[in-house]
């Protein structure tokens, strides 16, 4: 689930990406990558567990749409269940996409 808060100050959306933990089976870590970090595996963003999900907020920029995955213990990759979108990928996936269009 993706929850988005838009500024009104500057041209930002505060997005929050919350992960069940129904949805990680038994990972210990679960990391966020995608169009935002050019998809570094490296540069992962470290989603923290509160209480039954995995979160973490990111600010991006408006107007524009992101493709993402959430990666899980450095083996499994998930899609977000509650994406705006889903988009094929030349690998024979889909990746998850959230957007920022006003």
């Amino acid at each position: 689930m993706i929850t988005k808060k838009f500024l009104k100050s500057k041209p930002v959306c505060k997005a929050t990406f919350s992960l069940p933990t129904e949805a990680v089976a038994t990972a210990k870590k679960v990391v966020l990558i995608g169009d935002f970090n050019n998809w570094d595996t490296e540069a992962g963003i470290s989603m923290k567990k509160q209480k039954n999900v995995f979160k973490t907020t990111l600010d991006l920029e408006t107007g524009k749409e992101y493709e993402f995955r959430y990666l899980l213990d450095g083996e499994v990759w998930e899609n977000d269940w509650a994406a705006d979108k889903y988009v094929a990928t030349p690998f024979g996936v889909e990746n998850s996409v959230v957007s920022t269009l006003n």
